[in-house]
Parts: C-alpha cells; structure tokens; sequence
C-alpha cells in the first residue's frame, strides 16, 4: 500500500509531470523517499529553495504544463515565495509541495513552525493543509486543477507525518485542454461598429495573443493598425509583422508610445500593461481579455470582450470593413524605422570601454533559431527588449510582472531542466547573479549546459539610473565584484571574461558554442543611460537636480563619464 507522499507522485507521473525542484528536509523525507522509489519524477536538486520555485516558474512558462517544486517546514518552504510571486503573477501553472511540521505539533511554537496557509495566501490561487491521509487525494486534484486552469499557483501544505500515512487510493490524471472562449454578440458588433468608424486604429497587444499570431497580423491587415507590444508580448508578436512598431512602456520605443497617443481607437488584445501614462488619453478602447476582470483595470475601457484572442479576432474579422486609409500606419512605421536605426546605431564597438547594447547585438546574432532568452531584471532586460530578435521559435522569459532579481539563473535551471537539448542564455546582472550565485553549483550537479552572460558594470546599474532620474546622487548601489569567470571555473563551469570591444565577437562565438555550462564575464560600461522612450519634464528636472547635487557632494568626475559614455544617444 503506497504512503500520501506516494500517492502524490504517482499521480503527478500520471498526470505528465516530468520533475520536482527543491531541497530535501526531514519534513519532506516521505516525499523525497517517494520520488527515490519512482524514478519516473526526476528530483532537481537546487541550492535555495527560491531557485527551486524560479526554475518551477521557468519551466511552466516555456512548457505551460504544470511545474512543481517543493520546500521542508518553516524556512524551507518559505524560501519558495518569492519565486511563486513570480509565477504567480506570470500567469504560470506551478504546484508547490510546502512540508508542515508534525500534526500534533501545530500550534505549540514548534521548532520551525510557520503558518503556510496564511503565508501563500496572496501568491496563490488555491492553499490548503492535508490534515489527514482520506482529504489529500482530493485535495491534490483540486489543487493542480485550480493552477491548471487559473494559470497560476497552488500550494499544498503537508505535515510530514501525513505524508508517511499509508493510503488506499490509487492515481489520478488531472490533464487541460485549451478552451475556446467567445464574448457576446453584442459587444463584437459594438466593437466592430466602433473600428469600422475610426480612421487611425492602433492595436496593443501582450502575452495573451500566444498562439494567435496569424488572426492578429490579419486584422492589423483589415484595421491599418500599427501594432504595439508589451514586454511579455515580444515573443509572440514581433516577428513576421509588417504592422510592428516596437514595444511601449518604461523600457519601449518612442515609436510605440506615439502610436499609442496619437490614435482616436485603441484595441487591446491579451495584454495587462500597467503603466496608466502610456495609454491614449483621448480614445475609443476597446479590450479583449480571456479574464474578464482584467478589462478596465489599467484605462478607461468602452467596449469589453471577454474571450480568447484567436476566437475574439477570428469572429470580429467578418465584420471589419477592410477599405481605409493606412496614412496612421505609414506614419508609425516609418518612426519605428527612425527608431529602430537610432537603436542599432547604439549597438557598436567602442575603443574605450563595452557599450551593454553591442554585447546584446552579438549574442542575440549567433544565438541558436530556437534559443531561450532569460534576462535578469534591471538593465539586462531593457538590452533584451531593445535588441533580441524574436523569430517564432525563440523564447523570451523573465519576471517581467513580479520584477525580482535573480531570476535569470534560477529560471534557467527550469528551462534547460526541461529542454536538455535547447540553447538556454542566461542574461546575468551582477547583482543578480551574485544573489544566487549557488545556482552555478546547481549547474554542474545537474549537468545543466546554461550559458551565462554576466553584464557586469560593477553596480546596481538600472537602480542607479532610477536614482539619477528622481534627483538622487547615487548611493549604495556600488558593487565590489570578483571575476565571475574565475569563480565558474572553481565550481567546474567554463568561464570566459572580456574587458575590450575588440576581443568580444571571438568569444561570444567560443561561449556559445562550448558544449556544457559556460560563464561569460563581460565588463561593460557603468554609465550607460537606457533611455526611456519619452521624457517627461519630471524626469528632465530629476537630471538635473542629480547633477547639482553630484557636484556639490565632491563626484563631478561622474558627470564627466556619464556625458562621455552617453552624447552618442543625446546628439
């Protein structure tokens, strides 16, 4: 007769789930003893449990299957939280198995002791406590049910001793289908009738429109419309679309943020782009959303379609009149054009120091058709969104909505976990790789071939620029850091290091074609400003305002470095 513990592996073997990420404890022995017995669920060993729910995350966003991780009582669950935030808020399929301390214990102050049900609650759609060995088969099928369908998280916490009960109850299979979701017939004519009057439609999408490719670049067709795209949408919207004209937002392109303002129709498809300043703020809005909650959240919305966006575009279709005039679109897209050149020009080689956007430019043109992008937040992801190229078979994942550092290597022990044969990059901050540094350790246990850029400009380099925007001298944000290529050497990880312009082309080529985990070390240039996509008057006075007090507080030369490293974006 199997044991809970048991019982919950089989039925995650049953229902596909290929691995569990995590470290071992004496709450979780049940659990791990189950996956020994059944090699069928392969155990990923991490070294922070925060990397576990990350790669939990990773992997659900590259698969969207449910991924699973698991953490021991108290400290051990809790370190999963934050990357279940992130998976949370991604919108990913994720089980956590969170290890309680002995039933009869709870509620003494026992060593360890927490309260998990109350802890997960706001990064959860589903948590709940096993009290006894009957609840937990069906509480295991509401629980991956509910991050199944809800694209999200459940977490279910065990007491060990539970775990070791024997049960009766053999496996489920707790399988998904993609539904089709329509919205009303009311509301797809009134959002036909409301395009079909308006002379410069502009459509927003975001990550909602995977897999919707071919019905959106259709409608652009039929609407004129220049599309815009959110971060998460990059992927699935940028390529093959003669209708592109960049993305918006803090980290956009000034191309996107005036074909948002300048159109009398907005059409939002699939994306949650929360910036409020970016929206139009004299326009007809429409949004298509499959969470119907979601509509209005962000802008003023007149006409709300609740639906999937393949089905949504593919019944509003027939009802656009397809004559109009595409004089909105020329427009964007020769700015796009403008833009897109002015970016490019920023790529390039320096005799003095390495500019973040060329480093970018090399890796993203010798990186395999099929590879995974995983950039660190902070300024790595502003060089990914300006300067990666998405062809439908790449992918681009982050912690894009729940914007935790440190997300690059752990999400890519998921990713590379699943897909032991797919090119997975890594773009490293400094900061963020030295915050879970452990996990170049995870590589090499688990034989994972991760490629690991670190941009290392030897501080919190996108702290700083917000900083310098709000009128701060910087402070704090200097980074003392050792040569990372030194330290993947030691922990049995091929390093590379480049301090010149010159010599980066051969060893980006070298790196990415090493066969294994690799560890480039890439000094780039510390003052190097990204550019947002307007700037506002605030922002202006902000500059300045860091200016005077730079050089009053005795760091003129830093002014000095900053023109220097920048007059090449502001002449």
């Amino acid at each position: 007769m199997p044991t809970v513990a048991g019982n919950i592996v089989d039925t995650l073997v049953a229902s596909g789930v290929k691995r569990v990420y995590g470290i071992p404890g004496d709450s979780l022995n049940g659990f791990t003893d189950a996956l020994r017995v059944n090699p069928q669920l392969e155990w990923v060993h991490v070294r922070h449990e925060e990397a576990a729910s990350f790669a939990a995350s990773g992997e659900a966003a590259l698969t969207g299957e449910l991924a699973v991780c698991a953490g021991s009582c108290g400290p051990g669950n809790l370190h999963l939280i934050n990357g279940l935030y992130d998976a949370q808020r991604s919108r990913v399929p994720v089980l956590a198995i969170a290890a309680h301390i002995p039933s009869d214990e709870i509620g003494s102050n026992y060593f360890q002791e927490t309260h998990p049900t109350e802890l997960f609650r706001e990064c959860s759609v589903y948590v709940e406590h096993v009290a006894t060995a009957e609840q937990m088969p069906r509480l295991l099928r509401i629980a991956m049910r509910e991050a199944i369908e809800k694209r999200g998280v459940a977490v279910l916490v065990i007491p060990g001793d539970v775990g070791l009960t024997d049960i009766s109850a053999a496996a489920e299979v707790v399988r998904s289908y993609a539904p089709r979701v329509i919205p009303a017939e009311s509301q797809l004519e009134a959002a036909a009738k409301a395009l079909n009057k308006s002379k410069k439609v502009t459509i927003l999408a975001g990550a909602g429109t995977q897999g919707a490719h071919d019905e959106l670049i259709a409608i652009a067709a039929k609407l004129q419309a220049p599309i815009v795209h959110s971060l998460r949408g990059k992927e699935f919207i940028e390529y093959d679309n003669p209708y592109d004209v960049g993305m918006t937002g803090l980290l956009g392109f000034s191309s996107g943020y005036h074909a948002l303002k300048d159109c009398d129709t907005l059409l939002m498809l699939g994306t949650d782009l929360p910036y409020q300043q970016f929206y139009p703020d004299d326009a007809t809005v429409i949004q298509a959303d499959v969470r119907g909650s979601q509509i209005g959240r962000r802008t003023r919305v007149d006409i709300g379609l609740v639906g999937t966006v393949a089905d949504t575009v593919g019944e509003l279709l027939p009802l656009i009149k397809p004559s109009r005039s595409s004089a909105h679109l020329k427009s964007m897209t020769k700015h796009y054009g403008k833009t897109r050149k002015d970016l490019d020009e920023l790529a390039t080689p320096s005799k003095r120091t390495i500019h973040p956007q060329y480093l970018t430019r090399l890796i993203d043109e010798m990186a395999d058709e099929d590879a995974v992008f995983i950039p660190d937040v902070g300024s790595p992801v502003v060089w990914a969104a300006r300067y990666l190229t998405m062809n439908g078979k790449r992918r681009l994942i982050g912690s894009f909505s729940h914007g935790s550092m440190a997300n690059a290597l752990s999400q890519s022990v998921g990713v590379q976990a699943s897909h032991p044969d797919r090119q997975t990059i890594a773009l490293a901050g400094d900061g963020g790789l030295a915050m879970l540094l452990g996990e170049l350790i995870t590589l090499t246990q688990n034989k994972l071939p991760v490629k690991t850029v670190v941009y290392n400009n030897s501080s919190l380099n996108f702290v700083e620029l917000e900083m310098k925007a709000a009128g701060f001298v910087t402070f704090g944000t200097e980074l003392s850091n050792p040569d990372f290529s030194t330290i993947a050497e030691a922990v049995g990880i091929k390093g590379f290091r480049v301090e010149k312009s010159k010599d980066l082309p051969k060893v980006v080529k070298e790196f990415l074609a090493y066969d294994g985990a690799a560890v480039l070390d890439v000094v780039t240039e510390r003052q190097e400003l990204s550019m947002p996509p307007t700037i506002t008057a605030e922002q202006a006075k902000g500059f300045a305002l860091y200016a005077v007090r730079t050089v009053l507080s005795g760091k003129g030369d830093e002014l000095i470095d900053l023109a220097r490293t920048n007059i090449r974006q502001l002449f």
